[in-house]
């Protein structure tokens, strides 16, 4: 996370407005799945001797379809998230309006293992517990481990159909083009995808950015070369 300001204004602006988890798992899943999956499929169909076209077709199928498929999941995923959320926030009201004092310890539960004790710990509970928004908050994060700040679902699905449709395109280009040595240049250039996006993930860890490239390359091209043996398989 790069560098960011600390006066007053900086400060109340970014925490009162964070900004979740956003698109980054959507982002590189789509990516990942979207050149492991297309790339499979060409290398299975390449391994049973298939003409080029087959490739073409299947492939585009399947970047279309998969792609679709892997959105409409990650809608219904992340709204399934936040109608958990609102279902719980309901509880949380109920349970203020039903147990005020019972609730009332939670928080000051929740507040003593942030480290606050005695009358300071007392006078927090009280201040958070007088705006019943901000009580409900705490009581979410704190009870459940749960933030209204992901991405809307929307948001989510066309950020895995863009990524995936992007990377699923990369291993069919050389046949839509019809280049000599399609199946060599899609594998090299499929490859090199994974380790573009591996580099590119490691911008959001810890690990050396070779490390997560290598990583990724791996897992793709183990995918990609058990599809092509079962391809060969089918040779005839």
């Amino acid at each position: 996370m790069s560098d960011h300001g600390h006066s007053h204004q900086e400060i109340a602006a970014r925490i009162g407005a964070p900004p979740g988890k956003g698109v980054l798992r959507d982002a590189v899943y789509g990516a990942i799945d979207g050149s492991v999956t297309t790339f499979a499929i060409v290398a299975g169909v390449a391994g049973a001797g298939l003409s080029p076209f087959i490739i073409v077709v299947l492939g585009l199928a399947n970047v279309l379809a998969d792609g679709f498929s892997m959105a409409a999941a990650a809608y219904s995923g992340t709204k399934a998230e936040q109608d958990n959320y609102r279902r719980i926030r309901k509880i949380e009201e109920k349970h203020i309006r039903s147990h005020p004092k019972g609730e009332w310890l939670e928080v000051r539960e929740i507040l003593a293992q942030k480290g606050l004790s005695d009358r300071l710990l007392d006078d927090a509970t009280d201040a958070v517990t007088q705006d019943k928004e901000r009580w409900i908050d705490l009581m979410m994060e704190g009870e459940y481990g749960l933030s209204s700040s992901d991405p809307h679902p929307m948001r989510s699905a066309t950020t895995t159909f863009l990524s995936f449709l992007v990377a699923g395109m990369i291993p069919l280009s050389p046949f839509i083009l019809k280049l000599d040595g399609a199946f060599s240049l899609s594998a090299w250039m499929t490859m090199a995808s994974f380790f573009s996006i591996g580099a590119l993930k490691s911008h959001w860890s810890l690990s050396p950015w070779w490390r997560s490239a290598v990583e990724t390359l791996l897992i793709g091209g183990a995918a990609a070369g058990l599809a092509y043996g079962v391809g060969t398989l089918f040779n005839v």
